[in-house]
């Protein structure tokens, strides 16, 4: 496991994979991503300023259970 503060949890059995934030010793649940532009809206809402430039960058995501910007039903 890394230390990635954002984590993209593999696609459950409906699709879409939730994503979480770890921050100030917790983990908080930003909602689930059925797509990437799910996930860049939602990051963007957060206030990450280019989510496109982070994405694939593991100091900042990691892509749990499932390969990088899978969202479909596992």
């Amino acid at each position: 496991m890394s230390n990635a503060p954002i984590v993209v949890h593999r696609p459950s059995i409906s699709g879409g994979g939730r994503f979480t934030v770890h921050s100030s010793g917790q983990d908080e649940i930003l909602g689930t991503a059925y797509s990437h532009h799910d996930l860049v809206v939602f990051l963007e809402g957060t206030g990450v300023a280019d989510p496109e430039a982070i994405l694939d960058d593991p100091r900042w995501v990691e892509w749990g259970g499932g390969h990088a910007h899978e969202f479909h039903a596992a």
